[in-house]
Order: structure tokens, then sequence, then C-alpha cells
């Protein structure tokens, strides 16, 4: 049986962070599955799913914990098996002048439809004609099969008003 967990690490960036950690996972018995990483502001984040035997899971967190310390900061989660369910997949995209409160009001509004939020990846930089600030983001949001997409459409355009962005949204697949 597989036990599957999750791990975020934070650490200085430098060369070999990922190359450390993916030894860590091979050599004990692990499976990287998906991960999302990046440097932010001179650190290195990510996130990784690893899946192990119930037998090399233990031995495998024990390593993983052994390279927590001064040059990473490390925690694992236990986690579930990734599912398939009757959910449909929408792509999110946002751009406009920078404001405190986007990233909360579209979050408000996917929560209030009960909208989980699978990615969101946002950036921060200036206009290339002005310098004004600029904010852009794009999320993938999974959209149960009894919300109605067409009401949120209509709020997701009251909110591009309201904030003066422009948000796109368009369906990318559906689960079978």
């Amino acid at each position: 049986m597989q036990q599957h967990f999750v791990i975020s690490i934070i650490s200085d960036d430098k060369p070999g962070v990922v190359e450390m950690l993916s030894a860590v996972v091979a050599e004990n018995g692990g499976n990287w599955e998906d991960s999302r990483m990046a440097h932010f502001a001179g650190k290195f984040a990510g996130i990784v799913r690893l899946s192990a035997t119930a037998q090399d899971s233990p031995r495998l967190k024990a390593a993983l914990q052994n390279l927590a310390g001064a040059d990473f900061k490390l925690q694992i989660e236990d986690a579930l098996a990734v599912a398939a369910d009757n959910r449909q997949t929408l792509q999110l995209k946002l751009v406009g002048n920078d404001r405190p409160g986007i990233v909360k009001e579209i979050s408000r509004a996917l929560a209030a439809r009960k909208i989980n939020v699978e990615t969101l990846d946002t950036r921060y930089g200036s206009t290339p004609w002005s310098g004004e600030p600029l904010f852009s983001a794009e999320c993938a949001i999974s959209v149960s099969e009894d919300v109605s997409i067409d009401g949120l459409y209509d709020e997701l355009d009251e909110i591009a008003d309201e904030l003066g962005v422009e948000i796109d949204c368009e369906e990318t697949s559906s689960a079978l």
C-alpha cells in the first residue's frame, strides 16, 4: 500500500537544492509525484507530493527530517492519494493596475460558490508604457457539476468592473 505526503521546503537560493532533495527521496524509496518550486527574493520555496510504500515511508520521512536544519526549513504532512471526481477545471486570467484587495475579492467570490482554487500564480511588475504597477494572476479552479458557471461569469464581470481589471475565464477540461 502506498502512503502519500506533501512536503514544503524553504531554503536560501543556491544551486543543488532540488538535487539534494530528490536524492534523499530516491535513495529512501520515495517517488516524486508533483511539485511546484520557485525562487523568491533570495529564497527557494517549494511544495512536493511524494509517495512511498508503507515499508519505506518511515525511512523516507526520517531522511527528509534530517535535511531540515540551518539550510532547509522543511515540513512533512500526510496526504491522500489523488482521486478523480466529477469536477470541471476552469482557468482564470487577470491583469490590471495593481491595488490592494484583488486576490481577496476573487478568492471571496470563489469561496462563496464553494469553488476550489487548484493553483494560483501571481506576478507584480510594471506596465511598459507608463511604469505603473501591474498585477497579473493565473488561477486554475475546479468547479463541482452542481455549480452554476453562468453566475460565476457574471460575478467575475462585476468584480472586474469594480476593480478596473480584465478577467478572462475559460474551461480547460472536464473530469470523467
